[in-house]
């Protein structure tokens, strides 16, 4: 068996392919939907009706999650008459996983069907106006392991998912956005509702203080260690994309500070905010139909 990391195309695809058929079997529905919940947030998946549920560690290819706070579970159902599929924890490159294995479940969701990528997050607060609770909707990324050649789509190109040099200037779209914005706005969120700048790190160890300072500088409003490699693989698929991070902590940025980031406050400010987002998401699904249709 190749490594992942150098693993020759038609290799990754059948990989993919196999996972997806096995679930498909198993399945009376095609979901068109994909929701992946970050650290604290896998409450989410609790909304789905009809739900027919698996462990990762039942799913052939599948990784498994190693992170407190993301359950391992992948949960479909519907979703106000949407097919769903759920994500209950994911994967990331600090736990040692090839960045082209943590991001296997994206191309699963390809093969199966999924149009819609929802991503969501528990990210640091860079932007000293942002709130721990606050919501943002993330309209951008930088994706610094990039900066060193980690990218879910180095090495051979496997044209059945995309082309080789897929655009990232409209990652996240921006119809969906909107829609966020709107949804958000009847729901009376907008207190809590950013838009803003999503940057990647490659963990486990929070940032430093001249790491953060760094960051805001360069255009950063969060940050966290997750979601822009499953960003890069569902455009690269031709899927939409909508991501949000739950701004858990404030980062942070003075050297006098006695703050100190931890994942207990990641945790405990995602049930804090759990039903709200749990609302969002649904009314978000439910108006898709009239918002997404594959194009930017």
């Amino acid at each position: 068996m190749l490594p992942e990391s150098n693993a020759a195309p038609g290799y990754m695809y059948d990989e993919c392919k196999a996972t997806a058929d096995w679930l498909l079997s198993q399945l009376s529905m095609r979901p068109l939907v994909g929701i992946v919940c970050g650290s604290g947030l896998g409450g989410l998946a609790d909304s789905l009706k009809n739900q027919v549920v698996f462990k990762y560690s039942d799913i052939p290819n599948f990784p498994k999650s190693t992170v407190h706070g993301h359950a391992g579970r992948l949960v479909f159902g519907t979703l106000k008459g949407t097919s769903c599929v759920c994500m209950q924890g994911r994967f990331h490159l600090y736990e040692g996983y090839p960045v082209q294995k943590i991001t296997l479940p994206i191309r699963v969701f390809n093969l199966m069907g999924v149009q819609t990528v929802i991503l969501t997050n528990a990210a640091g607060g860079l932007n000293q106006d942002y709130r721990v609770g606050d919501v943002m909707i993330i309209k951008d990324h930088i994706n610094m392991p990039g900066f060193a050649g980690i990218n879910p789509l180095a090495g051979p190109n496997e044209d059945r998912f995309g082309v080789r040099f897929p655009c990232m200037s409209d990652a996240y779209n921006r119809k969906l956005v909107r829609l966020a914005h709107e949804v958000g706005a009847e729901l009376g969120f907008d207190e809590f509702l950013r838009e803003g700048v999503y940057c990647v790190l490659g963990g486990p160890s929070f940032e430093t203080i001249a790491e953060c300072r760094m960051l805001n500088k360069l255009g950063a409003d969060a940050v966290g260690m997750s979601t822009v490699h499953e960003v890069i693989v569902a455009r690269h698929c031709g899927m939409s994309v909508f991501a949000m991070s739950l701004i858990s902590n404030r980062s942070v940025m003075d050297y006098e500070s006695e703050e100190r980031a931890n994942h207990e406050e990641v945790l405990q400010t995602g049930d804090d905010r759990a039903k709200q987002l749990e609302v969002f998401v649904s009314t978000f699904v439910s108006r898709l139909g009239h918002a997404s249709n594959g194009t930017h």
